[in-house]
């Protein structure tokens, strides 16, 4: 599927397109003409891809160049001399120019990685005055892209790269008092990714936790002292009958501490 982007400039086209898709360098003539001869370059060493000799009847593409970043991948249009590559990679971006007799144009191509959707990590904490989250969205093997903290639709923060697959963090501290939400967007000129985070539901599942932490280490303790006075009871009790009550006792505490531990 082709989406590529294609604006002009002087005698320059430029075209963004994303990896894998197919991109058209489009000649701008509707059909060639019987003694036209067609070359297409590509790269700062004018090297030859693609040549069409109509009165030799002649048409040829010539992948194997370049380290056959090419391979299985042109294709030339035998009506009207535009070049077709599909399949396009990050190593098809740079300069084009198609040569047709003494008429010669040029064409920029910048091929994108598809972008994925960022990641966000959390580290929460509290204090006896507040209660603070430390955010990280993070994103790999990026390259051309932008990384960038919202609060709704208020740009906060962002970084940009222009170089290729490298990784990409940036962190962001807000408080649980705060009831906005907040985006990390990663873009590049012609897609983009968002990862959304609602503060109040982070501080809910922390909250929760926080307490549920507690309660069990509270309970963990008022069971161990429960656990050491019984013990104590049933080693100094002489009554058979008491120390079948103690055992008893000591039983059901322990299925009770078990069966709470799993929940």
């Amino acid at each position: 599927m082709e989406v590529a982007r294609v604006f002009s400039f002087l005698f320059l086209t430029f075209i963004r397109g994303e990896l894998g898709d197919s991109v058209t360098l489009d000649s701008g003539f509707t059909e060639i003409m019987g003694d036209d001869l067609i070359l297409w370059r590509f790269g700062s060493e004018n090297t030859v891809i693609a040549e069409i000799n109509v009165m030799a009847g002649s048409m040829a593409v010539y992948d194997d160049v370049l380290d056959e970043r090419f391979r299985d991948r042109l294709k030339v249009d035998h009506q009207t001399g535009s070049l077709i590559i599909t399949n396009t990679r990050t190593q098809h971006t740079g300069l084009y120019k198609l040569q047709i007799n003494s008429v010669s144009k040029s064409f920029s191509l910048t091929v994108y990685a598809r972008l994925s959707v960022p990641v966000i990590r959390r580290d929460c904490f509290s204090s006896s005055s507040q209660q603070n989250c430390s955010l990280v969205c993070s994103v790999v093997n990026v390259g051309r892209v932008t990384l960038s903290w919202y609060k709704g639709n208020s740009l906060l923060s962002s970084i940009s790269v222009s170089d290729l697959s490298i990784s990409l963090s940036l962190p962001l501290e807000v408080e649980y008092q705060d009831k906005n939400s907040y985006s990390c967007v990663l873009n590049n000129p012609i897609s983009k990714q968002t990862q959304h985070l609602d503060i109040s539901q982070l501080y809910s599942v922390h909250c929760c936790g926080s307490t549920e932490a507690v309660i069990r280490l509270v309970l963990s303790a008022l069971v161990g002292v429960a656990t050491v006075i019984l013990l104590v009871y049933d080693i100094r009790s002489t009554r058979g009958e008491d120390k079948k009550k103690c055992g008893l006792l000591l039983v059901n505490l322990h299925l009770w501490i078990y069966n709470f531990q799993r929940k």
